[in-house]
């Protein structure tokens, strides 16, 4: 997941969502019973036991089971209040919660059918937050297209800081999962989605512009920032077409093309040409900010789109955009021939 690094928020960010009460002011139970209502119900044949006991169960009709789990830090990959003033919600969090984890099922070809969340909560936290957070996830498991996917339990502790970790498990559809590995010489790399779309927002966000009086279309940057949109039925699309290889977008497109080019042990070469379309919608934003817009699109990430190779004779789904060739080598990106200068997010670089 990229992000910036960021510094502490001043005050209490989440004492100021609502008058009112606060997780300390309540049990376990008490706080549950707020929550378990916003999220919805699961089929009952999919998940045969959900919320309230001491694990799920959950079907797994084609025997076996796509997993993957991911965490959003406050401070780290988000902050309460932004220097631009917006004020992150608890329906952004819960959103990008899911719509992050989500996106890794997609990536396999798989279709998403559960969700279990950890919850780490300050005691000051006010409770009309956490309830906000439960209905961001639901909405998002709604919008983003995934009808067989129902958050099915999870863990509420108390720390100094939110965290909010999310496993999500998803349904192959007796489909052969489509891995890092599978790119060959000759295929055509394509990704769905505007990447650099997200590294504006953030850029945004931690701007002295305040977020109120940025025009509507560099809002919607924040929220491609704060609530992504992974194209959530192009994952099983791929993979019906034929996709070689696929991954998520989340560390910005050169660093992600570069792991799929070292797990297949291949060259890849992105075309700045084909990239430009990205780039020029960001312009606004990048005059605003003084950043160059094609270094978001290459470099950006969280937008959670596919990085998908195709062989030369495969015609890709519509929603995906060729933006390079796959060659010989041995793990190497380059970007029109050259090496690239912005590379993506590392959560542990310096």
């Amino acid at each position: 997941m990229a992000s910036s690094s960021m510094g502490a928020d001043t005050g209490s960010v989440l004492e100021q969502v609502a008058d009112g009460l606060t997780v300390a002011e309540l049990d376990e139970r008490g706080l549950l019973q707020r929550i378990f209502p916003r999220l919805g119900g699961a089929p009952a044949a999919a998940v045969p036991v959900g919320p309230g006991d001491d694990a799920a169960v959950v079907a797994a009709p084609d025997g076996r089971t796509a997993l993957s789990i991911d965490t959003l830090v406050q401070d780290q990959d988000f902050r309460l209040l932004w220097p631009a003033g917006y004020r992150t919600t608890g329906f952004d969090v819960g959103w990008k919660c899911a719509a992050q984890n989500l996106s890794d099922i997609n990536a396999m070809g798989a279709e998403a059918t559960s969700l279990v969340v950890s919850l780490t909560l300050p005691g000051s936290t006010a409770v009309a937050w956490v309830e906000d957070l439960a209905d961001g996830l639901r909405a998002a498991l709604a919008g983003l297209g995934a009808p067989r996917c129902a958050v099915v339990g999870g863990d509420l502790g108390g720390g100094p800081a939110l965290v909010v970790t999310a496993a999500v498990t998803g349904d192959l559809g007796g489909r052969a999962p489509v891995l890092r590995s599978g790119a060959r010489a000759g295929d055509l790399l394509a990704v769905t989605g505007s990447p650099g779309r997200a590294a504006a927002g953030l850029a945004l966000l931690e701007s002295r512009h305040p977020y109120e009086e940025l025009p509507a279309a560099l809002q919607e940057l924040v929220a491609a920032q704060s609530r992504p949109t992974p194209p959530l039925a192009l994952g099983p699309l791929a993979a019906q077409a034929g996709a070689h290889a696929m991954m998520d977008v989340s560390d910005g497109l050169v660093r992600d093309a570069g792991r799929l080019a070292r797990a297949s042990q291949v060259a890849i070469e992105l075309d700045p040409q084909a990239l430009l379309p990205f780039a020029r919608p960001l312009a606004g934003a990048a005059t605003l900010t003084g950043a160059d817009p094609l270094a978001w699109v290459l470099a950006g990430g969280e937008d959670h789109g596919l990085l998908a190779a195709f062989g030369p004779r495969t015609v890709p789904p519509a929603g995906f955009t060729v933006v390079g060739r796959v060659s010989d080598g041995a793990g190497q990106v380059t970007v029109g021939g050259a090496e690239p200068g912005a590379v993506g997010w590392d959560h542990f670089a310096g």
